[in-house]
């Protein structure tokens, strides 16, 4: 299993350092991608350097795309070609997708949200085209899982841990990391 999370210059640290931290615990292989550089700046000014660039990325090999939010970082995720095509093939393929906070209003606006359910930051509901939106902290939606914000990063990660190695994994992590 081989989980890529993507980066570009704006992202969330929280919601994108939290998800790389809990699959990493979870002895899931987390890729960090940059789509804007092999260093990338978050909202906050925190610099943190990819393990590869999106150029390198072989999607074959990915059985999950991650897309933190964070302001002007999702807009410069959805501006990447690149990130855009393999997320439509994700979907096409039935691949897993997870976005957290502004990050479901790019899977929105690709249209790739159509009959599913999903969370999101607040203000960003319109753009969950297609798709019902619950207030729910995180959301499980075929093979799409959406968070609602930084504050329940930890939980967005453990659903996505729960969701690809099982409930027993998160539970055993959680109460080694103190959040049971």
């Amino acid at each position: 299993m081989k989980v890529a999370v993507y980066f570009a210059t704006g992202y969330e640290e929280v919601e994108a350092l939290s998800v790389v931290d809990v699959l990493r615990r979870g002895n899931i292989d987390v890729v960090m991608v940059g789509v804007d550089g092999k260093t990338v700046t978050s909202s906050h000014k925190v610099s943190i350097n990819m393990d590869m660039v999106i150029e390198e990325v072989n999607h074959d090999e990915i059985d999950m795309m991650v897309l933190p939010g964070g302001v002007p970082g999702v807009y410069n995720l959805e501006a990447n070609d690149l990130l855009v095509q393999a997320l439509k093939s994700f979907k096409e393929q039935g691949k897993w997708l997870a976005a957290i906070c502004a990050g479901p209003s790019i899977l929105g606006n690709l249209g790739l949200l159509e009959g599913e359910q999903a969370t999101c930051y607040p203000g960003f509901e319109e753009k969950l085209l297609g798709c019902k939106h619950l207030d729910d902290k995180v959301v499980v939606s075929n093979r799409i899982i959406t968070g609602k914000g930084a504050g329940v990063a930890l939980e967005f990660g453990y659903k996505i841990l729960e969701n690809l190695k099982g409930k027993e994994i998160v539970d055993e992590l959680r109460k080694a990391m103190i959040a049971d």
